[in-house]
């Protein structure tokens, strides 16, 4: 059975190989050597694309509630702690910057430019929407709204800025670089609170959720010494269905300012899971779940094209009886694009970045071993 980690090339914000979760050569407390596989992470990646996919094809619920408008932000929150989570442990094993670019431009855009080019072809889209997708920055500058179906990609933009971000920040810095990470996190909540957003698309207003992420890394890596010590103890004292209720709070659009605090709490998620597992943990490890989860990106970039036409036409009532044969569409595409397209061109990108790594790159970085270490046993998407 593969672990999450050991999938991470085949997810968007994930990277490749099993990770020994410890930091300079020193390993973890041995408070955590019992999780050698962080299978949930698997879990967590499903329950993310799903909630994403039921808020973009489905009513959840009386409208007056706003659980679409909540299931969304949760689902992301989810995805993007994830990706800042897994980007960071691969970046303390595979020290090199390069290599890793590399490979999450393999993982990320070949399917990202054919799936949007698809979408956009579809509808005769003008010339002018293509650029904004293929160059990320449609988050920036979305196309006019006679364009469909191509909204989702605004988090692919977040992503990509991030991993440009983050391995420019270890390459000129270093490891100390990580140090900047839960610093930035802080910072961009605190600017949105002072501008009052509460959520945005653009990547300074939400890439806090990735951030948040990569600090909970830290904080299992022991990068971040007494402080991330005490934010795991305080996770694993506090029991998580208080913490998943606080977080499906936050990402309620009527929760007003608590919203700044749902990367946090989307991080406390996983990270409570991680720390703290319990009986929620074995459903975390389903083998349907880890098949959602191994499909996700492409779930993700297919779905809104499996409501187009035909399949997206008539009264209310008539569209969603046409959803079950929209996800039926949405799961065979992302199967065959996953295992038939997608993959071949992922085991390109480790193999032109593997010939990249010289032995001096992973001095003293983080090392496979699985004695006495945390090894992640899944990333919106994430390599």
């Amino acid at each position: 059975m593969r672990s999450a980690i050991a999938n991470m090339q085949d997810q968007p914000g994930a990277g490749p190989g099993e990770v020994s979760l410890a930091a300079g050569g020193k390993q973890l407390d041995a408070r955590f050597s019992g999780y050698d596989r962080l299978d949930v992470l698997d879990g967590w990646r499903a329950i993310s694309i799903l909630l994403v996919m039921a808020t973009h094809m489905l009513p959840l619920g009386p409208k007056w509630m706003d659980l679409n408008s909540t299931a969304g932000p949760a689902g992301m929150s989810l995805f993007f702690t994830l990706s800042g989570f897994l980007i960071t442990v691969t970046l303390h094993k595979h020290g090199g910057v390069l290599p890793f670019l590399v490979r999450r431009l393999f993982r990320i855009v070949p399917l990202a430019v054919v799936g949007s080019s698809l979408i956009l072809i579809l509808q005769a889209a003008p010339f002018r929407a293509y650029p904004p997708l293929w160059f990320y920055y449609w988050n920036y500058f979305p196309t006019s709204e006679d364009v469909k179906h191509v909204s989702h990609f605004w988090s692919l933009c977040v992503e990509m800025h991030f991993y440009l971000f983050v391995g420019l920040l270890v390459g000129a810095c270093g490891r100390r670089g990580f140090l900047l990470l839960p610093l930035l996190a802080v910072a961009v909540t605190a600017w949105r609170a002072v501008d009052g957003v509460y959520i945005g698309i653009a990547t300074h207003r939400r890439v806090d959720e990735i951030l948040a992420g990569a600090t909970l890394a830290l904080c299992l890596l022991g990068a971040l010494g007494r402080p991330g010590e005490v934010m795991l103890t305080v996770l694993r004292r506090i029991p998580f269905m208080a913490i998943l209720i606080a977080f499906g709070v936050s990402c309620h659009p009527a929760s007003g300012p608590v919203q700044y605090f749902r990367p946090y709490l989307g991080t406390a998620v996983i990270g409570s899971t991680l720390v703290a597992p319990g009986l929620h943990s074995q459903w975390l490890r389903l083998k349907v779940l880890r098949y959602v989860a191994d499909v996700s990106y492409a779930l993700y970039v297919v779905h809104p094209a499996s409501m187009m036409g035909w399949m997206g036409s008539g009264d209310t009532v008539v569209r969603y009886l046409k959803r079950p044969l929209c996800f039926a569409l949405t799961f065979a595409l992302a199967h065959v694009s996953t295992f038939y397209f997608e993959r071949p061109l992922t085991e390109l990108g480790k193999r032109i970045s593997k010939a990249m790594i010289r032995p001096s790159d992973t001095e003293g970085r983080v090392v496979g071993n699985t004695a006495g270490a945390v090894s992640a046993g899944p990333g919106p998407s994430g390599g």
